[in-house]
């Protein structure tokens, strides 16, 4: 795929993104490793606007294109495809669910045997630091190589998988997870879950279920 096919790969991502309702206006954004380095939506510019011109390349060390400007959140995309070098595209939004249960500062448990979506059996909250910072970076680095989604304190999810429309799909997955945590918190506090053993099995039956994609 060459660089304005995977550009428009990503722009479509984000129109996706937003009529899913996973996301609103700009405050998410979308990147898919290319080269040495990241294609990544830029700063600001609502996405019905994009062209795949606009889409930023941003190398292995935070070097962009002059005249462009990436996303603020550029820095943890990056650190995402140093850590996991096997998983191509970041989907990174405010979904309500998600950003809900952030804020709350907890993981989302084995309530459900889809967890096993994130290549685990739970998705982690990973303390609150500053949007675009470096060390909001590292603390994703270091989350994303536990699982292949991650809630971010008070700010929202990612997701990261092999390609964008798998990466999109997760997004989704976690999202749905987040609502049907916050449904049975609001019955009872202590939220059921599928014994550590259960999902062992079902991790090893995920690693061939799950979106078909190329």
């Amino acid at each position: 795929m060459n660089r304005e096919q995977l550009a428009q790969e990503i722009i479509d991502t984000c129109l996706e993104m937003n009529a899913l309702g996973l996301n609103q206006g700009t405050s998410g954004n979308v990147s898919a490793r290319y080269k040495e380095g990241m294609l990544i939506t830029p700063s600001g510019i609502p996405y019905k606007k994009l062209t795949p011109d606009m889409i930023v390349y941003v190398d292995k060390e935070g070097n962009y294109e002059a005249g462009k400007v990436p996303s603020s959140e550029w820095h943890f995309h990056l650190s995402c495809f140093a850590a996991r070098p096997e998983l191509n595209a970041v989907v990174h939004n405010h979904a309500v669910h998600s950003t809900a249960v952030s804020i709350l500062n907890r993981n989302i448990p084995a309530l459900h045997y889809m967890v096993a979506v994130t290549g685990t059996d739970h998705v982690p909250c990973l303390p609150y630091s500053t949007f675009g910072s470096q060390p909001l970076a590292d603390s994703v680095a270091n989350g994303i190589r536990e699982s292949k989604a991650i809630l971010m304190q008070h700010h929202g999810m990612i997701a990261m998988e092999v390609n964008l429309e798998k990466a999109l799909w997760l997004a989704n997955e976690v999202e749905v997870l987040a609502n049907l945590y916050l449904k049975i918190a609001a019955v009872q506090s202590e939220i059921p879950t599928l014994p550590a053993q259960e999902m062992q099995v079902v991790l090893e039956k995920f690693k061939s279920y799950g979106l078909k994609s190329e």
